[in-house]
């Protein structure tokens, strides 16, 4: 590690020279040579370098997005190309570079602090070993030597002897639950980050080499820096552990303001901006007009997730607008994105004398339904037999005198039709 961090040194002046700057500030509230003060100096110089990143991570979040609206691309060559794996590949890598998309764009915020991070490593050692560096002179040097964060001193580490331990005024216990609580705060912060871009802002439904791999560094990377952890001074946690902490917090905003098109977090998303719509009756603020708006873009290749939020609009009936408004509408509801569901007819409800009609001859139900259908063509025919000469003549009064049979209706019945005699 030192001779990384040596490879580093010709930052390591400017990096000492901000530490000291914040420390001047810091000794004049809590002391020179507190490790509220020092502390403080290494936390304001995670800070400024993460600001200083800022457009670095605006350029990750456009190529995250690139990668984004290469996802249905993706789905069909893994679905082209699904029995030959090498094939598919070649056509990944062949998009990524017609689309000047770079997959692995999500490491350059790690790798542009590096240079920090082991000029910070070099300068805390120095200390350790009682060496000026950079513009850190004997007495801050001293000053740095006395500093303790919950009675471990700045520049002890986990691996160190008990007797570096004593000499820099410490126990090797406190120094080693220090660490080793800091250790695996560092740790469970990186995979916390990390799992939550895996299950919050990943569109689970187009599996790619990409995913795979961040899904392998959201194992690999808290194992690397536990294991490592053992080797960093005090001073070198408190930075790492900082930065993690800023990356989970910044990553959470951007999850919740910007999400990834299908995933759970878009849902949720949506599902906030809906209700918020249906309390004000319209959207508020820039950022949603703008998701609004390219949501309306995409036409007829919405995801899922999408459409059901403008169903959601059109049942409140609403319609987005091109420009990320919503406008009342009465046709809305009519209009529901994916086509509004048919609505189920129920079947005629049957009248008593019908119902025990089936129930006791069960073949009359089908003469009876025809016979209602076509009722006006069956009077038409009988009134056409009516008229045909009779060849027997039998008493009229007959039917009527005859008594009802069981779910007919008493008094005169229907004549019946020419067939059925």
């Amino acid at each position: 590690m030192d001779t990384i961090a040596s490879l580093f040194s010709f930052i390591t002046t400017p990096v000492s020279w901000v530490i000291v700057q914040f420390h001047k500030l810091y000794g004049a509230l809590f002391g020179d040579d507190t490790g509220w003060a020092w502390g403080l100096s290494i936390v304001s110089l995670v800070v400024l370098i993460r600001i200083c990143l800022i457009p670095l991570f605006v350029k990750q979040i456009k190529s995250t997005r690139n990668m984004q609206v290469l996802q249905p691309k993706m789905k069909a060559i893994q679905e082209r190309y699904k029995n030959d794996k090498q094939r598919q590949s070649e056509e990944m890598m062949k998009l990524y570079k017609e689309t000047g998309t770079n997959p692995l764009s999500s490491c350059l915020p790690i790798l542009a602090q590096s240079p920090f991070f082991f000029a910070l490593y070099h300068v805390l050692s120095a200390i350790a070993s009682g060496k000026t560096i950079g513009v850190i002179d004997q007495p801050l040097l001293d000053s740095a030597r006395q500093a303790h964060i919950f009675g471990a001193p700045l520049a002890a580490k986990f691996m160190d002897s008990e007797e570096k331990v004593s000499a820099l005024g410490a126990s090797l216990t406190d120094v080693r639950v220090v660490t080793a609580v800091m250790i695996v705060m560092m740790s469970a912060s990186q995979f916390f980050t990390q799992r939550q871009l895996m299950t919050k802002n990943v569109d689970l439904t187009v599996k790619t080499p990409y995913m795979q791999q961040q899904k392998m560094l959201m194992y690999i990377f808290p194992v690397i820096f536990a294991v490592m952890g053992i080797n960093f001074p005090v001073g070198v946690l408190v930075y790492w552990l900082t930065t993690n902490v800023w990356t989970m917090g910044q990553q959470m905003y951007v999850i919740n303001q910007n999400p990834t098109p299908g995933s759970k977090a878009q849902d949720q998303y949506l599902g906030r901006l809906l209700k918020s719509v249906t309390s004000h009756g319209q959207v508020r603020g820039r950022t949603r007009r703008n998701t609004v708006k390219r949501i309306v873009a995409k036409g007829t290749d919405r995801n899922d997730i999408e459409r059901k939020f403008i169903t959601g609009l059109s049942k409140l009936g609403l319609a987005a607008q091109e420009d990320g408004t919503v406008a009342k509408s009465e046709a809305a509801v009519l209009e529901a994105e994916g086509g509004a569901a048919p609505k189920r007819h129920q079947p005629k409800r049957q009248t008593k004398a019908k119902r025990q009609t089936a129930a006791t001859h069960p073949g009359a139900a089908k003469d009876s339904e025809s016979t209602d259908s076509g009722s006006k063509t069956s009077l038409e025919k009988q009134d056409a037999s009516q008229d045909k000469p009779k060849t027997a003549d039998k008493p009229a009064a007959s039917g009527s005198s005859r008594q009802a049979k069981s779910g007919q209706r008493k008094g005169p019945q229907r004549p019946k039709h020419p067939s059925k005699k």
